[in-house]
């Protein structure tokens, strides 16, 4: 199968995210989309207040409940330690050794890519999308990501640019505003039935 894996904290899954899954699922022609929440990632702290990982990986099992074409996983959240995206590659290599992995990242992330742990080994594990948005710097992603040994194994499609972001949505539950319409419905009806994120919201990207 061709499996496109769409990490992140996931804190909490938004209507961004989800398009982002369709669109490589369409124009990537995979099978499935697996949303990998992250257990402690290595790029930012989770903070008081913050969704620990148990309601993080039910947000997101609500926000694709019924679409067949998405799946999510527990792999980095079951696995102690840091989530670093080499070792969640290697472990969905062992186990399904047959499937072709695509592993999906917004531009940002990809600029970062040369920093990641072992990232000559992530394009030898996985193909890496990179959703592009308009506006986005093809040419510095490609110049950044040239030196490494599998750079030939970074493709690009095309996203519709939505500014919505999981700080934005903890900041609107923070101050009461409403967030119908950022997240799925079910997701919606978690938070407000679980309390979370009614801190203040720090900020962040994705």
């Amino acid at each position: 199968m061709r499996i496109g894996i769409l990490g992140g904290t996931f804190n909490p899954p938004h209507l961004a995210h989800l398009v982002c899954a369709q669109e490589a699922f369409v124009r990537l022609d995979l099978d499935r989309v697996v949303l990998m929440p992250a257990g402690a990632p290595p790029h930012k702290e989770l903070q008081d207040g913050d969704a620990d990982a148990e309601a993080r990986f039910e947000l997101c099992r609500l926000a694709v409940a019924d679409d067949e074409r998405f799946a999510v996983s527990r792999l980095e959240l079951d696995r102690p330690g840091r989530s670093y995206t080499v070792d969640t590659l290697r472990a969905l290599r062992e186990r399904e050794p047959q499937d072709e992995l695509t592993f999906i990242v917004g531009g940002d992330m990809a600029t970062s890519l040369p920093t990641w742990r072992e990232p000559e080994a992530v394009l030898s594990l996985a193909t890496l999308a990179v959703a592009e948005r308009r506006g986005a710097q093809r040419d510095e992603i490609e110049r950044r990501l040239r030196p490494l040994a599998g750079a030939d194994r970074v493709v690009f499609f095309e996203m519709p640019r939505i500014d919505v972001s999981s700080s934005l949505v903890r900041e609107h539950i923070a101050h009461d505003h409403p967030i119908r319409y950022l997240v799925p419905d079910r997701v919606e009806r978690y938070i407000a039935e679980h309390g979370l994120y009614r801190a203040p919201a720090r900020k962040e990207t994705a």
